[in-house]
């Protein structure tokens, strides 16, 4: 059974939901867009179908740009701690080891967050 998405800039047929759910997580469809049944009559909002509701939409470029700062800010933090641990201070030394435990604990949490963002189809 198809299902039929109308778009601003028109509609598209899709062989099954599957399919929709694919193109919603993509971001080629919007949470409103109005979906229907190709043997259906009404239309629904793609948020309000239960399994487009629960996919993830595709991440926006801010929260990509985030995730990029954050990066940043750990190399940073990782050339301070570096340049730190290669002092002849010893108290020097023990805060750029501090320094580089938060960085690797900061990378290792980024790391977890990007395999848990991925997108479960297909």
């Amino acid at each position: 059974m198809g299902y039929v998405v109308r778009t601003p800039e028109g509609e598209l047929v899709y062989p099954s939901l599957l399919d929709v759910e694919r193109a919603y997580v993509q971001g080629l469809v919007d949470p409103e867009d109005d979906v229907r049944e190709e043997t259906a009559t009404t239309w629904r909002k793609a948020a309000s179908i239960p399994v487009l509701a629960q996919a993830r939409p595709a991440r926006s470029g801010a929260l990509q740009r985030g995730q990029v700062l954050r990066v940043a800010a750990v190399v940073l933090l990782s050339a301070l701690a570096l340049s730190l641990v290669f002092r002849d201070e010893l108290r020097l030394r023990g805060i750029g080891i501090v320094l580089a435990l938060v960085a690797s604990t900061l990378l290792f949490q980024i790391t977890t967050q990007a395999f848990k963002r991925a997108p479960s189809g297909g």
